[in-house]
């Protein structure tokens, strides 16, 4: 057994992300386990870039009001105690709607590589509106 007492809260990379965003890992992928888990933290308009993993994705929602959208213009309204599956290879972003914050843990099974994902373009800010828009925000 390991007792972990705390972790680290980190601001998450721009290059990544788009507004204000707060990572606490809880678990990085190693041998034999392939998880990876973080409490990532949104405040209001903050977004993923676009981005696919591997394996899949699944995010539980912990706090807040979020949005979750796709390449083929799919978005979901996600609020504390929901569950999104993102499956393998999806294109998809995720983030705070402008006037909530939003937490999720997010969490993915990497491969031999690390924790499968690839990173791509930002959401752009008209992507974003229509997402808005699409949930009647």
């Amino acid at each position: 057994m390991e007792h972990i007492t705390q972790t680290p809260t980190v601001k998450a990379p721009a290059e990544r992300f788009a507004g204000e965003v707060y990572l606490n890992m809880i678990e990085a992928p190693s041998d034999p386990a392939r998880l990876a888990s973080a409490l990532v933290r949104f405040t209001p308009g903050a977004r993923t870039n676009w981005h696919s993993h591997a394996k899949g994705q699944v995010l539980y929602v912990t706090d807040g009001v979020g949005l979750v959208g796709t390449r083929d213009g799919g978005v979901v309204r996600i609020t504390a105690g929901e569950t999104v599956k993102c499956p393998p290879g999806e294109e998809h972003w995720h983030g705070a709607t402008d006037t909530s914050l939003m937490a999720h843990i997010a969490m993915v099974v990497g491969d031999e590589d690390g924790d499968g994902t690839t990173w791509l373009e930002p959401v752009t800010g008209e992507q974003y509106a229509a997402a808005l828009a699409a949930v009647g925000h």
